[in-house]
């Protein structure tokens, strides 16, 4: 580890709550944390919730990733099903997604992604249902689960065919992102028709789910794919472009074609509330076998920046949460209830998007303590919710907290800081952890992520995504050894 991260307390080394609390303070951040655990019916993370006709049997949510081990057509594998059978062993009476789900082929984020098409129709209902029997092992019944499609195109990052092969559908040029993508300036935009194609198979992608049994869609708007790109397209003119109608009528016509098609389904939205300009390596500090930590890319020539959503267009290293709000507003008036709340991208920066000390290898190391980025996105969260409180909040950016994650998430939801804690990279470890501790179970420690970051580094090199420092079905496998081999490179 270099000296830049040397300052960073390791979560893993502080045995007690208070000697968290302490670096909490230490930092002088916000982050709420119960000192013992409530367990049993009466803990907060067990209550149930109900809004209408959407009833969620407690308040623990298994968050959608980005799958890399589905076949070249887009059918799950056993790999994918064993995921999707840990998603039902979490004890998460709501599964945002399971996964993203590509809407087609050419918008897909790797050549091993999901897709929703006719084609996969039996492998995806294998998934759903292999999670529903684990989930009834696990907990005893499904009758309050909720279970969702993250439906998604990954617009400027789609690689569909090849991992080392960017196949981009853009809607404007980004003076940062098209560089970094080595991107000619004459890069074809979509056109108005294209996106017309685009909803037409979210149409077709949510009739699918409805017919698999799935309660709702999520339409994906967060970390630089597709959706989210249409809600920062300032510079791009027509119907798609500009004004924030126009930015967010993608959305509406998704949903007014969803409705028309399955009116019974749910909608939900996952969100980046806010975002940053990209960041990269600090090169002065950065060496062959060491990335050093992250900085802002330059963007005093970009003023004011109109590339971003959340974005403060005056001080773009800032968040702005007027047109967020203006998006959750339009969210009610549409019929939404759910919102999944993240932030930023893990293609341009990853410690806005997911607090980790260690970084992926396309990635830098963090340039603040990441419980720093774990405060922003609750307290971003908080705001918001008191903002809206007529919409179910999902929160992101838990795993970090790591040991203490279950102190964190109780002391949040009996608060009001959230409805529902979403949990994803833990997920990949140790699914349970939640639904042990609100038992009063014994926490397995060994089993808690430690943010290595290899779920990411490893399909940044085109091989699965899966915890390979601690789930043995990777770590004692000939892919880890791949992977190892990849990382002394």
């Amino acid at each position: 580890m270099n000296r830049h991260t040397d300052s960073i307390a390791r979560l893993g080394t502080l045995k007690e709550v208070e000697r968290f609390k302490q670096q909490l303070r230490g930092l002088h951040l916000n982050i709420p944390c119960d000192d013992e655990l409530v367990c049993g019916p009466e803990s907060p993370l067990l209550q149930p919730l109900v809004r209408g006709a959407i009833k969620i049997g407690n308040r623990i949510a298994v968050q959608p990733m980005e799958g890399w081990d589905a076949t070249a057509d887009g059918n799950p594998t056993a790999s994918t099903l064993r995921r999707w059978q840990r998603f039902g062993r979490s004890g998460a009476k709501l599964i945002w997604g399971g996964e993203a789900v590509a809407v087609s082929q050419g918008g897909r984020a790797n050549p091993n992604q999901l897709v929703a098409a006719s084609h996969t129709y039996d492998g995806l209902a294998d998934l759903r249902e292999t999670l529903v029997q684990e989930h009834q092992r696990a907990t005893g019944s499904d009758s309050d689960l909720l279970i969702g499609l993250q439906l998604t195109h990954s617009g400027r990052f789609s690689r569909p065919n090849a991992h080392e092969r960017n196949e981009p559908r853009i809607l404007y040029h980004h003076p940062i992102l098209d560089r970094r993508q080595s991107l000619p300036h004459d890069c074809p935009l979509l056109t108005d028709g294209e996106i017309r194609a685009i909803i037409e198979d979210f149409h077709g992608a949510a009739e699918i789910a409805w017919k698999l049994g799935f309660h709702f869609v999520d339409i994906k708007h967060c970390h630089g794919y597709l959706g989210h790109e249409f809600l920062s397209a300032h510079t791009r003119e027509g119907a798609y472009g500009g004004t924030f109608e126009n930015r967010t009528r993608f959305l509406r016509e998704v949903v007014e074609g969803i409705r028309a098609t399955v009116p019974g389904l749910e909608i939900g939205v996952r969100l980046s509330a806010f975002d940053t300009v990209p960041f990269h390596a600090d090169p002065e500090r950065s060496s062959p076998r060491k990335l050093g930590p992250g900085v802002a890319e330059d963007f005093e020539s970009f003023i004011p920046y109109r590339w971003g959503f959340g974005v403060n267009p005056l001080h773009p290293d800032e968040e702005d949460l007027t047109e967020p709000i203006q998006f959750l507003e339009l969210l009610q008036q549409l019929n939404i209830r759910m919102v999944n709340l993240t932030a930023g991208s893990p293609y341009y920066n990853p410690h806005i998007q997911r607090p980790a000390l260690y970084p992926p290898s396309d990635g830098y190391e963090p340039p603040e303590d990441p419980l720093i980025g774990v405060a922003r996105q609750m307290n971003t969260t908080r705001q918001l919710k008191e903002l809206c409180s007529h919409l179910i909040f999902v929160g992101s950016a838990y795993t970090y907290l790591q040991d203490f994650l279950p102190n964190v998430a109780q002391a949040a939801i009996r608060g009001g800081w959230v409805d529902v804690v979403g949990i994803g990279r833990m997920v990949l470890t140790y699914p349970e952890l939640l639904w042990d501790a609100s038992a009063g179970a014994v926490i397995q420690h060994k089993r808690i992520c430690r943010t290595f970051s290899d779920c990411t580094t490893a399909p940044r090199n085109g091989l699965p995504s899966g915890c390979y420092p601690l789930d043995t079905y990777y770590k004692n496998s000939e892919l880890a050894e791949r992977l190892n081999a990849l990382k002394k490179r």
